[in-house]
């Protein structure tokens, strides 16, 4: 981000939602850089030829943006998370339509690590990892939660504790556990018992 603080951020965020239009415009230089980089980190494991770059990326969460109204900015660890929401969508979306158009298509087995939260290495299948994370969302949503804002969002620990109300500790225990039940929900085995 640039010189502006986060609470320039949050004030600029509370306007924006009581209708001032032109906060958004005020707003988008004081985050673009932080969500820029972001996208840059999650793009960079995406698999070779993906064809979404990283100002496109950009460009379709804040066209999203745009018609987000009634939303009651909290700060700007809460933005980030929509925004990390919005580009877990919008890429999930771009993968189901691109590669598994066909039962089966191209799928690829995912593993799911600690590496791929800080690798530049291609990332495996992102729709497995979305079509598990919507089955740990069913049985534990702030885990969900916490594997989106880190994984897909970037958000460090601290940040993810923000946004979520919690521990840093809670933060790290769900991201544990999340971890496992994400791997062994990908590799076919069923658990036998929830989180």
């Amino acid at each position: 981000m640039s010189s502006e603080s986060p609470q320039d951020v949050t004030q600029l965020l509370r306007a924006w939602s009581g209708g001032d239009p032109q906060a958004l415009e005020k707003l988008t230089p004081l985050v673009y850089q932080e969500l820029h980089r972001r996208a840059r980190h999650y793009l960079a494991r995406e698999s070779p030829g993906h064809t979404i770059q990283t100002t496109a990326l950009i460009n379709e969460v804040y066209l999203r943006l745009v018609d987000f109204r009634g939303v009651t900015w909290q700060d700007r660890a809460h933005f980030l998370a929509v925004c990390a929401r919005m580009m877990r969508r919008i890429l999930t979306d771009f993968a189901r339509s691109r590669h598994f158009q066909k039962r089966g298509g191209s799928a690829q087995q995912v593993t799911f690590d600690e590496q791929m939260v800080v690798s530049s290495a291609p990332s495996a299948d992102l729709v497995a990892l979305d079509d598990a994370l919507n089955g740990l969302a069913g049985v534990d949503p702030r885990k969900s939660q916490v594997v989106e804002l880190r994984f897909f969002g970037g958000l460090s620990v601290q940040e993810t504790a923000e946004v979520l109300k919690v521990s840093e500790e809670t933060v790290k225990r769900d991201w544990r556990l999340a971890k496992l039940w994400l791997l062994r929900e990908m590799s076919g085995e069923r658990p036998s018992h929830d989180i």
